[in-house]
């Protein structure tokens, strides 16, 4: 059972999408498919993020040329497992990067190892535990957890982390509509979920 908060951010977002009419949408996904996909990779939905693909799947248009990802929208029905798991550890595997070529060492860890083995292995240990972030388009991520929603939607780009709208909602409108403007001098996200919050 999803929030009414949820379900109604979920539902006016894939509303949004659905008029800036650059995607077509497949039916939605249903409370089977969402029970297979989340036993299959170990997370589960936001409550927004559940309801945004419960009213429809958007569909892939073929990618322009030097874009970062072939199919953005994940294909949770019947995209390729790998490149699903792929698109889910992007987050972790981008500071992996950070930390092996950047320097890169989060504070809450403790001291860095001097050794690079060593120091990959320890990072890869606290991000075991870091919450799960779940792609909604190419390199834009929530906050796996039922329950949950009104989380700022994150670009995630190794330990590049910006916020691309306040909630799913507002991504939307920040990412696909061409009409939007300048952003407003109250626009202030806040992140939430441990450890990604400090990448911001």
């Amino acid at each position: 059972m999803i929030s009414n908060e949820g379900a109604r951010l979920g539902a006016e977002a894939a509303r949004r999408l659905a008029q800036t009419g650059l995607y077509e949408f497949e039916s939605g996904l249903s409370d089977t498919e969402f029970a297979r996909i989340e036993r299959e990779y170990g997370f589960e939905f936001a409550d927004d993020h559940r309801a945004f693909l419960a009213v429809g799947l958007p569909v892939n248009v073929p990618p322009e040329e030097g874009q970062t990802w072939s199919k953005p929208w994940p294909d949770w029905r019947s995209g390729d497992p790998d490149e699903l798991r792929d698109q889910l550890g992007w987050p972790v595997e981008g500071v992996l990067l950070s930390v092996e070529y950047n320097g890169f060492w989060h504070e809450g860890w403790g001291e860095r190892p001097a050794d690079g083995a060593a120091a990959l292995t320890t990072a890869r240990h606290h991000l075991a535990k870091a919450p799960t972030l779940v792609p909604v388009y190419a390199h834009r991520y929530l906050p796996a957890g039922r329950g949950s929603y009104g989380h700022p939607v994150l670009s995630m780009w190794q330990t590049d982390v910006i916020y691309y709208g306040l909630d799913l909602v507002d991504y939307m409108h920040q990412e696909f509509d061409e009409a939007r403007g300048g952003v407003d001098e109250n626009w202030n996200p806040k992140a939430t979920i441990l450890f990604w919050r400090d990448l911001v």
